[in-house]
């Protein structure tokens, strides 16, 4: 089953940001990780939270891809520069309709 991370992010200093997305783009492929989105363009059409500087989706192949690429050794620099660098959340999220409704891609 996918899985996707999703990111909402606001910078705090920038200092992390060029090498984090050079380098990590890299990392996130070759774990079989595929960017759906990094941007500042988000329109909120609902609720009122204020929108994240940066706003990200990446689609994994499976839970355990998506977990032992922010678990490994290779990404924990870059993971702690940013935690350091930015404020924000970072989940892991199903792909999966849990009332069983909708066509959910699984290829």
């Amino acid at each position: 089953m996918k899985y996707y991370s999703v990111a909402e992010l606001d910078i705090t200093d920038p200092k992390w940001v060029r090498a984090y997305s050079k380098n990590v783009t890299k990392l996130v492929e070759q774990r079989g990780g595929r960017y759906l989105a990094r941007t500042s363009r988000v329109e909120r059409v609902e609720g009122g939270r204020r929108n994240p500087q940066v706003f990200l989706l990446i689609e994994w192949p499976s839970k355990e891809a998506a977990q032992a690429f922010y678990d490994s050794e290779e990404y924990r620099p870059y993971r702690e520069s940013r935690l350091a660098g930015s404020t924000g959340e970072f989940a892991l999220v199903a792909g999966t309709d849990d009332a069983g409704e909708a066509q959910i891609a699984r290829a």
